[in-house]
């Protein structure tokens, strides 16, 4: 270890005072004279020696029992990588085979979606022109009973027609001429009017 000259000065001094005291001060093991030992050339050949030795029982441990934990370690390791790589892989063609199916599936719904809807659209169509062809029918029968109507109301005017210009063509000639004329001279007067 290095000493400052003040601490051996003090070292020494004390030293003086327990011998005078009369108390021995055990000296140090080695003492102070000389170099550092480790870096004294005398000391070169042991201590190459116990390194060599030291390094060769650290070579053959760490050859021995660390190394191979180590190599085992990671050959575990890069067993588990690549099992979890082929598990990721496996998992991801079943999710394409799952989105391909999906995507699949989807399709058919749509075409299905599609063939209800055009079903459906048939129906209501088919629907829609039983309804118009029972409203055309209802109407048609409607028309025809008013147009039945139309004509009994028709003939029973045409059969009053007579009548009434018989009646007219009585009072007619009764006001201008003031003569009274016969149902019967009424008739005739009339049918040779519509018979021009």
């Amino acid at each position: 270890m290095f000493v400052t000259s003040a601490f051996a000065a003090s070292t020494e001094a004390g030293a003086q005072d327990a011998h005078a005291a009369g108390t021995e001060v055990p000296a140090h093991a080695g003492g102070h004279e000389g170099a550092f030992p480790p870096f004294n050339p005398q000391y070169f050949g042991s201590q190459i020696l116990w390194l060599a030795i030291a390094f060769g029982i650290f070579y053959l441990i760490i050859s021995r029992a660390v190394a191979p934990r180590i190599g085992a370690i990671l050959e575990d390791r890069q067993d588990r990588i690549a099992r979890d790589l082929d598990e990721a892989s496996r998992m991801k063609a079943e999710s394409d085979a799952a989105v391909a199916a999906f995507e699949k599936e989807l399709a058919d719904a749509r075409v299905k979606a599609g063939g209800i809807a055009a079903e459906a659209a048939a129906a209501v169509k088919a629907e829609a022109e039983k309804e118009r062809a029972a409203v055309e029918a209802s109407v048609s029968e409607k028309l025809a009973a008013a147009e039945k109507h139309i004509a009994s109301i028709k003939s029973a005017a045409l059969a009053e027609v007579g009548s009434i210009a018989e009646e007219t063509v009585t009072e007619i000639v009764r006001q201008v001429v003031g003569v009274e004329l016969t149902s019967a001279e009424a008739a005739a007067a009339v049918k040779s009017a519509a018979g021009n």
